[in-house]
């Protein structure tokens, strides 16, 4: 059952991060400019972003299997279209309704995980998921960018949005619900009953703590992953392309083994969350913050410094999926998941934007004239974020640990291992 809900997360990771090598191809199909490249990206996190509520309440009415079918379905349907269309609007709506496909996955995943696995082995199945699941991002660079070298652009989007079929079937076939029920339903939610249900999640300090963790530790690898990291690194520190390839790859290996012992951690120590959370985004300002102060280029050494800590950031950043865990009731943990889900993508957005508006600032009028100086100003605007997401996880650690039992919480986890 795992290995099944797992590939369709693997399939979203690989259709979320597909356009990362065909951004020269996008340009010359949609005769498009940088800056409107540049709105995919922007697009995909404001469409996952918002669908996280949404999505939330939709699994505690109609079940995870109903909702990652769905949106297995919409993403090979999107993709397929992506593949055929030629028009940048067109490109755009087909994004954003692999965007929507995209939103329904992960967080099916995580309510499957907690049904299916017994909760002192929660936390490392979660960090192991999130783990696997950027396979999809290496598949994505490289079989994918030989198939857009070889086959074209229509027949490798058709050959991704195929992949779409085989997960649907074994969806299909597999996948259950809980293990006791193929498909498990919640009651009909009024809009009074689906107000009463956010308001009960966001108003327990658990869940606002998770949202806060979320929100603080993932938005910098994200920003470098999916835009900025490329430029930043062959025209803010002097790299060559393939070195700066290097780079960006090293901050996936870092989430792959960083994944698993901070499941470890969680497991074995679940009253320690937030300090593992805090200690990571420090390490996280103070390695960035070196890089912005080095005088010149920074040394290759401390550039895969910055990889390792930034790449820790996203599986650190699922440390606030197991607060949701433990904060929650059953019936209202996918609620609470969602609301957690939006925040780091949220920040991402922020970010993203607030990059490309300080370079444009620093360098006017020409984008090919990017200076390093300008990418340490540009890259300076996470530190308001980091400033607020380390001042609100120490707030909301201290309210969650006056209501949270910590004999209770340990005792619970020691007694299902």
């Amino acid at each position: 059952m795992w290995g099944v809900a797992l590939s369709a997360y693997l399939l979203a990771i690989f259709h979320r991060t597909s356009l990362a090598v065909a951004g020269l191809a996008a340009t010359d199909r949609f005769g498009i400019t940088a800056a409107q490249l540049a709105v995919f990206t922007m697009l995909q996190l404001l469409v996952y972003a918002a669908m996280q509520i949404p999505v939330g309440l939709l699994i505690d009415r109609f079940g995870p299997r109903s909702l990652i079918l769905t949106g297995t379905v919409v993403m090979t349907l999107a993709q397929a279209a992506f593949a055929v269309v030629d028009s940048y609007p067109a490109a755009l709506v087909a994004r954003t309704f692999v965007g929507i496909g995209d939103a329904m996955t992960w967080v099916c995943v995580l309510r499957l995980v907690s049904r299916w696995f017994p909760p002192r082995r929660v936390p490392i199945v979660t960090q192991l998921s999130g783990t696997l699941g950027q396979l999809g991002a290496i598949a994505a660079a490289v079989p994918m960018g030989l198939a857009l070298s070889r086959l074209g652009w229509t027949e490798a989007y058709l050959l991704a949005a195929g992949l779409g079929l085989l997960v649907t079937v074994a969806l299909v076939l597999v996948l259950g619900d809980a293990p006791d029920a193929r498909n498990l339903r919640g009651h009909p939610m009024s809009l009074g009953l689906v107000r009463g249900s956010l308001t009960a999640s966001w108003g327990h300090p658990g869940t606002r703590l998770g949202f806060w963790m979320h929100f603080v530790t993932q938005f910098s690898a994200t920003t470098l992953s999916l835009l900025w990291g490329y430029p930043f690194f062959v025209r803010g520190e002097g790299r060559s392309e393939e070195v700066a390839g290097l780079l960006l790859t090293s901050i996936v290996v870092a989430f792959m083994w960083s994944g698993p012992l901070l499941g470890f951690l969680v497991s074995r120590h679940p009253w320690h969350r937030s300090s593992i959370v805090l200690s990571i985004v420090w390490a996280i300002v103070t390695v960035w913050t070196a890089v912005l102060l080095w005088p010149g280029d920074a040394p290759l050494w401390l550039l895969l410094l910055l990889t390792q800590v930034v790449g820790i950031g996203g599986p650190a950043s699922m440390i606030g999926f197991d607060l949701a865990r433990t904060s929650n009731p059953a019936d209202r943990l996918a609620s609470a998941t969602g609301i957690i889900n939006q925040a780091g993508f949220a920040a991402s957005l922020v970010v993203v934007i607030a990059v490309g508006l300080v370079l444009d600032w620093r360098t006017p009028g020409d984008s090919t004239a990017y200076t390093p100086e300008a990418f340490r100003w540009a890259l300076a605007a996470q530190y308001p974020l980091w400033a607020l997401g380390l001042l609100q996880v120490w707030r909301y650690r201290r309210r969650t640990r006056a209501v949270i039992d910590r004999a209770g919480l340990t005792a619970s986890a020691r007694a299902e291992g």
